[in-house]
């Protein structure tokens, strides 16, 4: 069965937005967010997912050269970044997209399907 990457992506004024939450206030997303993830794990759709720390956590590991080169930070500023994702089995791109648009739903954002290369 054709995979599926579902990914949430994130803006600086989304991070923000988000950051400013209290615990309590983020509370109904984690509990839509699980209620999503056990409904893939029903329908046999699930195969991992998982959520991010901040870019700014990130290091990036350069090895094409004689020696790696380690760097601290995201390897481009760019307007978005990846959050957390999904990666789901589903029958077809159709499919897919009803999962991504539950998932979005379930999280409060946008989220970008890309199939595997097969």
């Amino acid at each position: 069965m054709p995979q599926y990457f579902l990914a949430v992506n994130h803006d600086e004024a989304e991070a923000a937005r988000l950051s400013a939450l209290t615990p309590e206030q983020m509370q109904p997303m984690f509990e839509a967010v699980g209620v999503f993830n056990q409904q893939l794990q029903d329908a046999g759709a699930w195969v991992f997912a998982g959520g991010l720390e901040g870019v700014e956590s990130s290091t990036v590991v350069d090895g094409t050269g004689d020696r790696p080169v380690i760097t601290d930070g995201p390897f481009s500023e760019s307007k978005e970044f990846l959050g957390g994702f999904w990666i789901i089995e589903a029958d077809d791109l159709d499919a897919a997209l009803d999962w991504a648009t539950r998932g979005s739903k379930a999280c409060g954002g946008r989220v970008e399907v890309r199939p595997f290369q097969g």
